[in-house]
């Protein structure tokens, strides 16, 4: 950095544009606040909505499935019986 202080400026006093690593670096720390934002928002909001409304998704689906459980038990008890296997010739 011949010429140039940290602050970016040259010894004339002109601003310099900030270098690939620099520009690289400050998006790097921009995505870890906005990485640290998101992780926030799930924990503080999302998570605690799940697990209020998680169990009645559950109930839900469970009597959904019962009801499915119910409607394959009629469809058997009303079924005609098997046929018996026909006569298979014997090798």
């Amino acid at each position: 950095m011949s010429g140039e202080s940290k602050s970016g400026e040259s010894k004339s006093g002109e601003s310099q544009k900030p270098s690939w690593e620099e520009r690289m670096s400050e998006a790097g720390n921009r995505i870890e606040d906005e990485v640290r934002r998101v992780i926030r928002y799930l924990n503080d909001e999302v998570v605690p909505e799940v697990r209020r409304n998680g169990s009645d998704a559950l109930r839900s689906a469970a009597a959904e499935i019962e009801r499915l459980a119910d409607s394959m038990d009629r469809r058997r008890a009303s079924a005609p019986p098997p046929h018996p296997p026909r006569d298979v010739p014997k090798p």
